[in-house]
């Protein structure tokens, strides 16, 4: 886990006799303890070491990052009286060896909050541990530089001095220890006045020596934290999403693997990543879905993907319509020839057909009258699901869903979407994920959960590397600036939100009513404020007919039939989602969450926030109004873009090519359908210039 700022001195976990430990939990029904006495464990160390963040699930869960992800590591850490405390932060890589230690500083002068940035290392299991202790050199210096110009107890000060940087010196190498030495001889000195033998201690030559090899006093350890480190993916992506069955032939129109793949290209030259298929399993026919959700299915009608299982096979099955597991491989090799990973859809529920249903009678609730309950959220029936009863064989599940997905993990996929995995105990996921992580820790699980925040938390505590989340229905400035505040602060150490724009569930008002414009607005807004982000096939088209008004349904939906669409339609903005999808990529700032500030900007329709990583900086800046021409003034908060309150710089904005010089207040007015949106790429030495867009 390499780390900002390193230290040659040796790091240690050795922990005062005082250092604190976790308590012991009560039984439930058991009496309370008895307080402690004057000998027991105490509750605090020699020096305390509280609130280490992140912790998840008071550490009994990791903490997560993925790799090259910088972050923030604090605790809070005193001491009694005036003397000076310090503090670093021990690594242990999943070797369980230690890196250099990183030095602490305190994060506002007052608070007693510590903290470090480190940027992520390599996969696996690391642990990090806040050590604290006494400082006694600066202690010394603080009193030093108070009462050798006044005069106050001249040489027993200086005489101190020296033998603390004795002390310092003792195991350093040999250059080191010859600054310190040189320091002490000039504090014996008496040959020279007072004020110069202090100045020989205080040269920048000696502080850089004792910045990397501090002399520590009463070193207090915090216990040990896991830290969860994942591939990169698990944060960064861009998602696309299709439905194979509808990328057919005028003479055959139910689309297969092989018809399907010709759309992959094109997918790639949008700048995804990945490619996320809806189930693709065998559907069944007992109460088959008609188009627009009908009761009464027709002869021709293809069925809901998600009604999975058919005397053909179940969830380790192809549907024929789409061809052989052969043909699926074909597809996958196909994608990652395009430099595309494949998203499988991963739907723990059955149609009526599957053969589970009679394989496995216990998985299933059986109603009075001995009858299947099928799937309902009332007022919403789904007679053409069966949901699973885990708690009457959840030890056969677990097993039958470990050899589902390493099936299919043994055909290519490493990314599953998990359809309502909020429906599911959260402790069959827990076990599942783990199991499936001991091995193939690369594998990510992406929780479609649209539900209560506890449950949403908890699934990606438990180890989901991502999250749907609430964006879809978050649209004012007030209500993007929250919940993008709460996701990108304390949230972000384990849930990872992935920001679809729309789904085969979800048309949302802002785009029925909003047109193209909407389109644009919100495509801007996901991929530049969640690392990873979503597009479902239809969204470049601008589709956004409903089934009724009030609903979020689409009219002819997808999930229903087939549908065919003319993607050269020269109303696409597919144009400007690969633009998009280019700055990303080639924008270290938004391939990361945690480095989010909003700005403000006088018109509540205008939106304003930036993210900095390293030496790039961008600064994005929305109208929220699809109907409307915006002006407003950004006031923006210099300091969050690394620079001085009064300096002006130049800015490049990444959609047009034209350049720009911003200070503090800048004026903007955006166009819905002309100009949604600046991108700006704040510009220093040696800028590199993003997909060869112009400057102006």
């Amino acid at each position: 886990m390499p780390a900002t700022h390193h230290s040659s001195a040796p790091p240690t976990t050795s922990t005062d006799s005082t250092e604190a430990r976790p308590l012991r939990p009560v039984d439930a029904g058991s009496r309370a303890p008895e307080p402690p006495s004057a000998g027991d464990v105490t509750t605090v160390g020699r020096i305390p070491v509280l609130d280490v963040r992140p912790v998840v699930q008071r550490g009994r869960r990791p903490a997560k990052a993925v790799t090259g992800e910088t972050f923030e590591i604090s605790a809070t850490v005193f001491r009694e009286g005036h003397d000076a405390v310090a503090a670093n932060l021990v690594l242990r890589d999943p070797d369980g060896l230690p890196g250099p230690w990183t030095p602490m500083r305190e994060l506002a002068p007052g608070t007693d909050r510590w903290g470090a940035t480190v940027t992520a290392g390599r996969p696996g299991l690391w642990t990090y541990t806040v050590e604290a202790w006494g400082d006694p050199v600066t202690t010394w210096r603080q009193h030093a530089r108070i009462k050798i110009p006044a005069g106050i107890d001249t040489d027993l000060v200086l005489e101190e001095g020296a033998r603390l940087y004795e002390r310092a010196a003792e195991g350093t190498r040999d250059g080191e220890r010859s600054v310190l030495l040189t320091a002490v001889a000039a504090l014996r000195d008496e040959t020279r006045p007072a004020a110069s033998r202090l100045a020989a201690a205080l040269t920048p030559e000696v502080d850089a020596v004792l910045s990397r090899c501090p002399l520590r006093e009463l070193v207090t350890a915090s216990e040990p934290l896991p830290l969860l480190v994942e591939r990169e993916r698990a944060l960064f992506g861009s998602w696309y999403e299709f439905f194979p069955r509808s990328e057919g032939t005028p003479e055959r129109p139910h689309g297969t693997f092989r018809t399907a793949a010709r759309r992959l290209p094109a997918i790639a030259a949008m700048g995804f990543d990945v490619v996320y298929l809806p189930p693709i399993h065998p559907i069944g026919t007992t109460f088959r879905k008609g188009r627009n959700n009908t009761l009464s299915a027709g002869p021709d009608d293809v069925g809901v993907p998600w009604a999975i299982g058919s005397p053909e096979g179940g969830h380790d099955t192809v549907h024929p319509d789409l061809g052989t597991l052969e043909d699926f491989d074909w597809f996958v090799a196909r994608a990652h020839d395009n430099g595309l990973e494949i998203a499988l859809d991963f739907a723990l529920q059955c149609s009526p057909d599957h053969p589970w249903v009679d394989k496995h009678p216990q998985w299933f609730h059986h109603r009075p009258d001995g009858s299947v309950a099928h799937a309902e959220n009332p007022p919403k029936k789904y007679q053409d699901i069966y949901p699973i009863a885990f708690d009457r064989d959840m030890d056969g599940l677990v097993a039958e869903t470990l050899r589902v997905l390493r099936h299919w993990m043994a055909h290519g996929v490493r990314i599953f979407r998990v359809d309502n995995p909020h429906t599911k105990p959260v402790v069959f996921w827990e076990r599942v994920i783990a199991d499936v992580g001991r091995t193939d820790p690369d594998v990510v699980f992406l929780a479609e959960a649209f539900t209560r925040p506890a449950m949403m938390h908890t699934l990606a505590q438990i180890g989901f590397q991502q999250s749907y989340t609430y964006f879809t229905w978050r649209n004012t400035k007030q209500e993007l600036t929250e919940y993008l505040t709460e996701l990108s602060g304390e949230a972000a150490s384990y849930m990872r939100p992935n920001f679809f724009v729309n789904t085969p569930d979800i048309l949302h008002a802002y785009l029925q009513h909003g047109g193209r414009p909407a389109f644009e607005a919100r495509a801007v807004l996901a991929a530049t404020l969640s690392p990873t982000w979503g597009v479902y096939s239809g969204y470049e088209l601008c589709e956004n007919t409903p089934l009724r008004e009030g609903s979020e349904e689409y009219h002819d939906s997808e999930k229903y039939q087939l549908k065919p669409r003319d993607w050269d339609d020269p109303n696409s903005i597919a144009p400007l989602i690969t633009r998009l999808n280019a700055i990303r990529r080639q924008s270290p700032a938004l391939r990361q969450l945690r480095d989010l500030r909003f700005h403000h900007a006088d018109k509540e329709a205008v939106i304003a926030y930036s993210k900095r990583s390293g030496s790039n900086t961008v600064l994005v800046v929305v109208n929220l109004d699809p109907h409307h021409t915006q002006e407003a003034t950004v006031s923006l908060d210099m300091p969050q873009l690394g620079l001085d309150w009064h300096e002006s710089v130049p800015v490049r904005d990444e959609l047009t090519g034209e350049t720009y010089h911003w200070g503090r207040a800048n004026y903007v007015r955006l166009e819905p359908g002309h100009r949604p949106a600046h991108i700006l790429t704040v510009l220093r030495p040696s800028t590199p210039q993003i997909g060869g867009s112009p400057t102006t």
